[in-house]
């Protein structure tokens, strides 16, 4: 049987649950998520003691790797509804510049117009920087949508090797290459 699919979802205090065939949908203080789990997995919730369980209708390759899966996207349907998402960028280069107005992000990085975004519902964007290094955090309550807002953003300039400039996220490493050493002249 799979090791994180057998343990049951712990539901917190401030979090309430409801399932309804194939439906999951939580709801707590950052705001209410809903998942459909897959027709091969059954969802079942323990009321009595504040858990959600996934079971398996069999033993096949694929509904065993569903399984897994299906508990941990439930998982982190619960966490983040309590304590939320969050992705740090940072905008690393000289004159680029970070703003938010209102629903629309919007980062100049050298190019002739600015990189706009608009902020998808449930995301919440802060700049705590403007300038070189520009610092921005994404967060929410979907670790899916944050995910995928943070890497649209980083997507438009991700960072290059040899000066480090563009957008990447604040825990990243970018693996910096020597450029093209000055020899002298005379050759």
């Amino acid at each position: 049987m799979s090791r994180i699919g057998k343990q049951p979802v712990a539901l917190p205090e401030k979090v309430k649950a409801a399932v309804s065939g194939n439906k999951v949908s939580v709801e707590g203080p950052l705001g209410k998520l809903e998942r459909a789990v897959s027709a091969e997995i059954q969802v079942g919730l323990d009321e009595a003691q504040r858990r959600i369980v996934l079971t398996r209708s069999s033993d096949a390759k694929t509904v065993r790797m569903l399984h897994g899966l299906e508990r941990t996207l439930v998982n982190n349907m619960v966490v983040g509804v309590t304590k939320g998402y969050r992705k740090d960028l940072e905008v690393v280069g000289v004159g680029y510049n970070v703003r938010v107005d209102g629903s629309v992000l919007a980062i100049e990085l050298g190019f002739a117009e600015a990189a706009k975004f608009t902020v998808p519902a449930g995301i919440k964007v802060e700049v705590q920087q403007q300038t070189n290094p520009g610092k921005l955090s994404i967060s929410g309550c979907s670790k899916e949508a944050v995910g995928q807002f943070a890497a649209l953003v980083r997507s438009v300039k991700p960072p290059e090797p040899y000066q480090g400039k563009g957008i990447k996220y604040a825990d990243e490493v970018i693996r910096r290459k020597a450029g093209k050493a000055f020899v002298g002249a005379g050759g």
